[in-house]
C-alpha cells in the first residue's frame, strides 16, 4: 500500500461523500480507491467509514483522522508547490465557478486585463447561481456571496457588497411607493422572489433603522434562482428587489430602477472564495483571488477589508439575491 495514495483516497472520499466521485477526481477506478481505503483501515485497525448502498459516512474515529490527514496532505502540497512556483510564472488550467451577474458585470469586462497579465492561465469558468459540488464537479474554487456554515470547505473572505432596495417606476406607479418595510408585505405589494436552492424556498431580508429590525418576506408572483433573471424581473415591474448596488447603479442612473427605503440599513453581502481544505492555493489560484479582490475594492469601495479571516471550515450558503 502506498500510504500517500491511501491518505489522499480517504480524504477525497470523505469530502465527496462517495467512492465513485472520489475516484473520478483522482482519475482512478472505484475499485482502486476502495482497496486503498480498506488497506488503510486494515493497517490502522480502525473503521474509518460507514458504507451503505446509498451513502458513505465518516465514523467518529475517521473524522478525527481526517482532520490530521488534510493537514499532512496540505503541508506536502505546499512543499512541492513552493519549489515549482518559485521558478515559474502562473500557468495552467484553472476551473472556477462564479455567480452569473458578478461574471457579466464585473469579471468579464476586466478579463482582458487579467489575460494580459497572466497569458498562460487558462480559465474554465462556470457561470451560475447554483450550489456547486466543488469535489464532485472537479472545481478548483468557487466565488459566492452569503454567510457560511461549518463544513469541509475552506473559505477566504474577499470583501463585501453593499445592498439596496429597488423597484421599477412601472411597479411603483401601479402599487405605490412603500414608506416602511412592513408595507412591502401588504396586499398591494409584491417582491421578486429569489429561490435558495439549499432550502427550496424564497429567502427573506432583514432591514434595520435605529433600534427597529424588520424581517421582510412579502408575496411574489415570480421567483427565480438566477441573479440575472432576478434583475430582469424587477426591471419588468414584477416587484421589489434587494440588489447589490453594483447590479443596480447603472439602471438607477438611467431611471429604470428607483432606490427605496434609503433610511433603512441592510447588512452587506460578504463575498468568499472557497476551495477544498487539502488543496494548496497554487500560484494560478492565488493570482486569480488577488485579481478578484482588486475588482471588489474597485466596485465596492469602503466595505470591510478584503481578506478578512473566515470562520473555520466553512461552506457556502447562498443568499438572496446572488451577486
Amino acid at each position: 500500500m502506498d500510504r500517500f495514495d491511501a491518505l489522499q483516497a480517504f480524504a477525497r472520499v470523505v469530502e465527496a461523500g462517495s467512492f465513485t466521485k472520489a475516484a473520478q477526481t483522482l482519475h482512478l477506478s472505484k475499485t482502486t480507491v476502495t482497496q486503498l481505503v480498506q488497506q488503510l483501515e486494515a493497517r490502522l485497525r480502525v473503521k474509518l467509514l460507514h458504507r451503505t448502498t446509498r451513502q458513505v459516512r465518516v465514523t467518529p474515529d475517521g473524522a478525527a483522522y481526517y482532520e490530521r490527514v488534510v493537514r499532512v496532505l496540505s503541508e506536502l502540497d505546499d512543499a512541492d508547490t513552493a519549489l515549482s512556483d518559485a521558478s515559474a510564472s502562473p500557468r495552467g488550467r484553472l476551473r472556477v465557478d462564479v455567480p452569473s451577474p458578478f461574471a457579466r458585470l464585473i469579471l468579464m469586462p476586466a478579463l482582458p486585463e487579467f489575460h494580459t497579465r497572466y497569458p498562460e492561465i487558462q480559465l474554465d469558468m462556470g457561470v451560475s447561481d447554483r450550489i456547486v459540488d466543488v469535489i464532485g464537479d472537479r472545481v478548483d474554487a468557487v466565488l459566492r456571496g452569503g454567510e457560511v456554515t461549518v463544513s469541509a470547505l475552506v473559505a477566504r473572505r474577499i470583501g463585501d457588497l453593499p445592498l439596496g432596495v429597488y423597484a421599477a417606476p412601472s411597479y411603483l406607479q401601479a402599487a405605490g411607493t412603500p414608506s416602511h418595510p412592513r408595507e412591502i408585505e401588504d396586499e398591494r405589494h409584491r417582491i421578486v422572489g429569489f429561490l435558495r436552492s439549499s432550502v427550496g424556498r424564497v429567502a427573506s431580508i432583514e432591514m434595520r433603522r435605529g433600534d427597529e429590525t424588520v424581517d421582510v418576506r412579502g408575496r411574489y408572483a415570480v421567483a427565480v434562482d438566477d441573479g440575472n433573471a432576478y434583475l430582469a424581473a424587477g426591471l419588468a415591474g414584477m416587484g421589489v428587489l434587494w440588489l447589490p448596488r453594483y447590479m443596480a447603479d447603472a439602471h438607477a442612473a438611467r431611471g429604470e430602477l428607483v432606490a427605496l427605503l434609503e433610511d433603512w440599513a441592510l447588512d452587506p453581502m460578504p463575498m468568499y472564495v472557497a476551495y477544498p481544505p487539502h488543496r494548496h492555493v497554487s500560484a494560478k489560484l492565488r493570482v486569480f483571488i488577488e485579481w478578484v479582490e482588486s475588482l471588489m475594492a474597485r466596485h465596492a469601495p469602503g466595505t470591510s477589508p478584503a481578506g478578512a479571516p473566515p470562520p473555520p471550515r466553512p461552506t457556502l450558503q447562498r443568499p438572496a439575491p446572488a451577486p
